[in-house]
């Protein structure tokens, strides 16, 4: 079906995420005090890449590892050129010929790279890859059996023309795919086009899939958080100290409120609370920032299994393999937490996937 390699839907066969390095930059905001970025954004950072794929398109050269990692900004700062590298898998083609791929025993033209665009402008716009899997063949089974998901938060938001625009550059059909040059000339995708620049409220987003989190799970996050390289929570850290205006370390529900306001999203008081009370874990009535980059992190920082490890090792004192009961309500009351023994009974039952009445490690992940 001409899908592409590395990108061809989610995960590559190494477990990385494709989207990890240029979508988790843009959707943090390092570099970028506003936080956040518009459809319009998407657009001028897809046309630079498009116009990679359309150059090499000309010159009969297939990239065939398009992916985020492969392109990179020449600074944090405004108005950096944003460049493609690593051509060690390209290859020259004559028009109408077929390239054979060894491992997925498929044939494809040029029309992967467009797949391959059409997966990174998918997860830009939303944050996450259109289809998942644990490996290629399993990437590859879901292109093929399951529908392109435009339904699920934030697509209600984003614009029909984007909408459009992703479905023509990922229709399963290499022969009914925009080509480098259609993409270009898109509404949605060319100069002063159709796209808007209002932002798309990813952080909100993050806050409220949160908030429906079990208390297990965001104190897992936290671990997370705490494990992570200074590098990786610049943005976020940029964000949380210009809500924080007072500078107290930590964030008060009107300081929220506030800054949600000045980047386009006003939320009526009662929600704010509410979003505060469901991230504030330890009870204080303020979001402090270990909590702050438990609720707004990407979530592809989950990927790394030795901060997966030492969240499972926090709570599994007794080093057992297994979390008890016991354990998560220790774990709890030491961040200020008096947990329902009802409720932590309630969190083991939906996670224990083997009835054993403990969490094991693969349980642990899966949630």
């Amino acid at each position: 079906m001409g899908c592409g390699s590395s990108t061809a839907g989610a995960t590559s066969p190494s477990g990385d995420r494709p989207g990890d390095k240029l979508a988790a930059t843009i959707f943090e905001g390092a570099g970028d005090e506003k936080g956040h970025f518009s459809e319009k954004s998407a657009a001028e950072v897809m046309r630079t890449i498009v116009s990679v794929v359309n150059h090499c398109h000309t010159m009969n050269v297939i990239h065939r590892d398009l992916k985020p990692e492969n392109f990179l900004l020449t600074s944090k700062k405004d108005g950096a050129i944003l460049k493609a590298t690593d051509f060690g898998l390209s290859r020259f083609f004559k028009e109408g010929q077929l390239l054979d791929e060894i491992v997925l025993r498929r044939q494809y033209g040029k029309e992967a790279d467009i797949w391959s665009c059409g997966v990174i402008l998918y997860i830009l716009l939303c944050g996450w890859p259109p289809f998942h899997g644990e490996n290629t063949q399993q990437i590859f089974k879901h292109i093929m059996s399951q529908p392109l998901d435009q339904k699920s938060d934030p697509w209600p938001r984003i614009s029909d023309a984007a909408k459009d625009c992703v479905r023509r550059m990922l229709a399963r059909d290499p022969k009914k795919r925009l080509t480098a040059e259609q993409v270009l000339s898109h509404p949605w995708m060319k100069v002063n086009g159709v796209a808007p620049d209002e932002m798309i409220p990813e952080v909100l987003t993050r806050m409220r899939q949160f908030t429906q989190m079990n208390k297990l799970k965001k104190e897992a996050l936290k671990v997370f958080a705490r494990s992570l390289p200074a590098n990786e929570l610049v943005g976020l850290k940029e964000m949380f100290q210009a809500i924080d205006e007072d500078n107290s370390g930590t964030i008060s529900v009107d300081e929220l409120r506030e800054g949600l306001r000045k980047k386009g999203t006003t939320l009526a008081l009662q929600e704010v609370q509410r979003i505060m009370d469901n991230i504030d874990v330890n009870g204080n009535s303020r979001i402090d920032y270990e909590e702050f980059l438990a609720a707004t992190m990407h979530i592809t920082k989950l990927n790394k299994e030795d901060n997966m490890i030492e969240a499972f090792r926090h709570f599994d004192k007794d080093n057992s393999g297994f979390i008890t009961k016991d354990e998560i309500i220790t774990a709890l009351r030491e961040v200020g937490e008096e947990p329902d023994e009802v409720e932590v009974q309630t969190i083991i039952k939906s996670v224990d996937k083997n009835g054993d009445g403990t969490i094991d490690y693969e349980e642990f992940c899966v949630m």
